[in-house]
């Protein structure tokens, strides 16, 4: 049976899905999608210690790293820093717990009307994704730096994509991020 409420991100279902076609087997199946959840180490990483207060618990903290995401980090990384020690968790808990809720409630929604849609609104809705997360992080990310990186990597995406098409997304990243750095690194007083 299908467990939707335990599968965040879509690029692990891609992986998923992609790997089970080709008839690849459980034991490459599982970490290939561990791998394309790694991404969210450095953003835990990145997010626990401004979570983490005495007055929590330590499991606490180690439950809410489960529940971070695109959406929950980036409002958490705008939002946090700037609310007192003691509110920062419970928020961020408030916050993740109704993001899952609709997010369960829109992939049943979804799952119910997916056959009666057109097969080309079907494959347009995969850009979707995308274009939330871009929207999101320049609208929620007041600083340069985030904003220099996604306009280095749409930049570079679409050149790489002609070289290398299997492997443009991870070497837009890389080199859109590190130009992004480089173009940035001397803001001087400006951080992100």
């Amino acid at each position: 049976s299908d467990l939707p409420f335990a599968i965040w991100a879509t690029p692990g279902q891609i992986v998923l899905l992609e790997s089970a076609a080709v008839g690849a087997t459980a034991l490459v199946i599982v970490p290939a999608v561990m791998l394309a959840g790694a991404r969210f180490l450095p953003m835990t990483m990145v997010l626990s210690p401004l979570l983490r207060d005495r007055a929590h618990r330590p499991w606490q903290n180690y439950l809410a790293a489960h529940l971070i995401a695109m959406t929950t980090w980036t409002i958490a990384m705008s939002r946090v820093p700037a609310m007192p020690a003691r509110e920062r968790l419970p928020y961020f808990w408030g916050f993740a717990l109704a993001c899952w809720g609709v997010s369960m409630a829109a992939v049943a929604a979804g799952y119910l009307v997916s056959g009666a849609l057109p097969q080309w609104l079907r494959l347009g809705l995969v850009f979707i994704v995308p274009v939330y997360f871009s929207l999101l992080l320049l609208g929620e990310v007041r600083m340069p730096r985030p904003r220099v990186a996604i306009a280095c990597g749409a930049l570079a995406g679409p050149l790489l994509h002609q070289v290398a098409p299997q492997w443009s997304v991870l070497l837009a990243g890389v080199t859109g991020g590190t130009l992004a750095w480089l173009v940035t690194r001397n803001a001087g007083a400006v951080r992100a």
